[in-house]
């Protein structure tokens, strides 16, 4: 799962009470976040494993912190309290945390078993990307169609919905079928993070132009 872990953004900024779009394009790859900056440090690991899964060789055999439920929840919480500080908005907190929370979810459905409740085994994971007649069509509908769902209530300029509409695809295009690198490096970390980066950006772009902000 990639451009998929923004769907449970699109789709909560469809609240009156939620934060904005690109801080929860923030929330929805919070733990990726995390766990591309803990892989540069060497606290979290992961190597390349031809044939690990059909779809992705990467072989996530460490991250306690980041992938795990319990690790997870807690950046939902701390996100969801930073929220809070910042805002005073209860309901904006947790539909925050939500999101982030919905990242270990979505993850369970394709990763092969790598996740944790708690950061030791059992290791759980449905294995979608072992099939990808049925991951990809899911992952596209899901993302798509909350971009559909999300800009019919926010009502952005058509320039940078199409913009980011057009970047998530294309980000998802080189991840499924662009060349993999023989190993990890810092640049596997860096690479993500400006794909993260990068996204998150136009969907500033698309909540700054939003039509309901100036009607209301």
């Amino acid at each position: 799962m990639f451009i998929g872990h923004f769907a449970p953004a699109m789709i909560a900024a469809r609240h009156k009470d939620a934060p904005s779009l690109p801080v929860l394009f923030i929330g929805a790859q919070l733990v990726d976040w995390a766990f591309f900056g803990l892989l540069l440090t060497g606290a979290e690991k992961m190597r390349v494993t031809p044939g690990m899964s059909a779809m992705n060789p990467m072989d996530l055999y460490h991250m306690p912190y980041t992938h795990s439920l319990l690790g997870s929840a807690i950046f939902a919480l701390v996100f969801g309290v930073l929220i809070f500080a910042a805002t005073r908005n209860r309901t904006g907190a947790l539909i925050a945390a939500a999101v982030v929370l919905s990242h270990w979810f979505l993850d369970l459905l394709v990763h092969v078993p790598d996740l944790t409740l708690a950061g030791s085994p059992p290791k759980l994971g449905l294995g979608l990307w072992n099939h990808p007649s049925i991951e990809m069509p899911l992952e596209l509908a899901l993302t798509f169609g909350s971009l559909w769902l999300y800009a019919k209530i926010a009502k952005p300029k058509a320039l940078p919905l199409a913009s980011l509409a057009g970047v998530l695809l294309l980000l998802q295009a080189v991840n499924w079928f662009g060349p993999v690198e023989p190993e990890v490096t810092a640049g596997t970390s860096l690479l993500a993070f400006f794909a993260f980066g990068l996204a998150t950006l136009l969907a500033w772009w698309v909540y700054r132009s939003e039509s309901r902000k100036q009607a209301g």
